[in-house]
C-alpha cells in the first residue's frame, strides 16, 4: 500500500477546524485533525506546503518512522504549528491502519483496558448561582465530573465563562479582544463558589478549576490551601510550565503534577502520546487529555481509542461539539452515564463530509488576550 494523495479541508461549522485526508493506492483514507485554535491557517499551510510532498509514495503502515522522518527530520524542532501538523497525519495513519485490518485503533494500541472513558464537562456561570445551576444541568445528564469556573464579581469578563453554556468557544471572530484580570479578586471569589458547589452537591460529584496559568508559585499554593477542604479532582495549569519549580514550590513534599492534560491533536499524535504516557506510568501520573471544542471529533476519537488503550488514565476531558459539527464529522462514538465509548468501527471512527464542509468557509478568530488592571498584559 502507498500514499498516492492528501489533501487538506479547512471549515468553520459553527468554530474553524483543519481537517488532513490521506489517501491510499487501495483506496482506503485516514483522517487526522491539525486544528490550532486561532492559527489554523499556519497548520494548514504547513501541512500543504511541507508535509504533504513528503509523504507522497510512502509506506502508510510504517507509522513509527514516518512519525520519526517528520519530527527528527525538521531541523526546527517542536513548536505547537510543528507538532499539530505531524498529530494530523500520524492520526490519519493509525485510522488507515485499523481500517485496512478492519479493527477498531484502540485494538491496535494494546486493545482496552477499560469498557469506557471517564470524562468531564464544562460548567460555567456569570455568578456562582448561575454556576451551580449548570452543574445542576450537567449532572442531570449523567457526568460524574464537572470543571466549575464563575465570574469574578468587580470583573467584565473571566476566562472559562462563556454565552453558550454547552458549546463554549473562546476564540471570537475579528481581532482579538481583550479581557482584564485581577488576581486578588479571583483568589477571594474561588474557594466561595467550591463552597457553595460541595453544600448543594455533596462530596461524591468530582470537582475540577482550571486557573488558566494565571498565578506566581506563592499565589497558587494559597490558592491551593484555601481550596483543600473541598477535595478537588484537579487544580489545573496552577502556574506556567516554563518553570518547573514554581510547581515545586507549589507541592513540597509530592510530585509536582498528577496528571498529564496534554492532547494527541497538538502533542504530536498518537505515537507520541503513548510514549509520554508510558514514561508518565512509572511516577505514577495518570492522564487528563485536553478535549475542548477546538479540537475537532477526528481528535476527541483518537483520544477516545488512547484512553480506553492505556492503563494510567485519569480522565478525559469533553465538551460537547454542536450539531452542525457533528453532521460535518459523523463519528461512531458516544456518550452515556458519565463515560464516553469509542465504537467498534474500524480506524478511528470518524469521517468527513467534504461537500457540508465547503458550505462553512473559514472564518478568522482569535482567541482573547488578557490585561490586569492596570494596563499591564498578562498570561492569556
Amino acid at each position: 500500500m502507498k500514499i498516492t494523495d492528501a489533501k487538506v479541508f479547512v471549515c468553520s461549522p459553527g468554530r474553524n477546524f483543519v481537517t488532513l485526508k490521506i489517501v491510499t493506492d487501495e483506496g482506503i483514507y485516514g483522517l487526522g485533525d491539525a486544528t490550532l485554535n486561532g492559527r489554523e491557517l499556519a497548520v494548514a499551510s504547513y501541512l500543504a506546503d511541507h508535509l504533504i510532498p513528503c509523504l507522497i509514495g510512502r509506506d502508510p503502515s510504517q507509522i513509527e518512522d514516518i512519525w520519526q522522518y517528520l519530527y527528527r527530520g525538521a531541523y526546527w524542532r517542536r513548536g505547537p504549528v510543528t507538532m499539530t501538523a505531524i498529530a494530523a497525519v500520524d492520526m490519519a495513519l493509525w485510522d488507515i491502519k485499523g481500517k485496512a485490518l478492519n479493527t477498531p485503533v484502540y485494538n491496535l494500541l494494546g486493545g482496552k483496558s477499560r469498557t469506557g472513558v471517564l470524562v468531564y464537562g464544562h460548567a460555567n456561570g456569570r455568578d456562582i448561582e448561575e454556576t451551580l445551576d449548570e452543574v445542576a444541568k450537567y449532572k442531570q445528564q449523567g457526568y460524574l465530573a464537572i470543571r466549575a469556573q464563575s465570574g469574578i464579581p468587580g470583573l467584565p469578563s473571566t476566562y472559562g465563562v462563556a454565552k453558550d453554556k454547552m458549546f463554549y468557544e473562546p476564540a471570537e471572530k475579528g481581532l482579538p479582544p481583550e479581557n482584564v484580570w485581577s488576581t486578588e479578586k479571583y483568589l477571594l471569589h474561588v474557594p466561595k463558589l467550591f463552597e457553595a458547589l460541595r453544600l448543594k452537591f455533596g462530596d461524591d460529584l468530582h470537582l475540577l478549576h482550571d486557573v488558566h496559568h494565571r498565578l506566581t508559585p506563592i499565589e497558587a499554593a494559597r490558592l491551593g490551601k484555601s481550596l483543600e477542604p473541598y477535595h478537588l479532582f484537579w487544580l489545573e495549569d496552577a502556574v506556567t510550565a516554563e518553570l518547573q519549580e514554581g510547581f515545586r514550590l507549589i507541592r513540597k513534599h509530592k510530585q509536582l503534577i498528577d496528571y498529564l492534560r496534554m492532547t494527541v491533536v497538538h502533542g504530536g499524535g498518537l505515537t507520541h502520546l503513548k510514549k509520554i504516557a508510558a514514561l508518565a506510568e512509572i511516577y505514577h501520573v495518570r492522564t487528563g487529555s485536553h478535549g475542548a471544542t477546538d479540537l475537532s471529533p477526528v481528535a476527541m476519537a483518537a483520544a477516545l481509542h488512547f484512553d480506553i488503550s492505556i492503563n494510567n488514565f485519569g480522565i478525559q476531558e469533553y465538551m460537547r461539539h454542536t450539531a452542525e459539527t457533528d453532521e460535518v464529522f459523523p463519528h461512531s462514538y458516544s456518550f452515556n452515564a458519565g463515560y464516553l465509548y469509542p465504537g467498534d468501527a474500524p480506524g478511528l471512527g470518524v469521517d468527513y463530509d467534504d461537500k457540508l464542509g465547503e458550505k462553512c468557509p473559514y472564518e478568522r478568530a482569535y482567541l482573547p488576550v488578557n490585561r490586569k488592571l492596570d494596563g499591564t498584559m498578562f498570561n492569556w
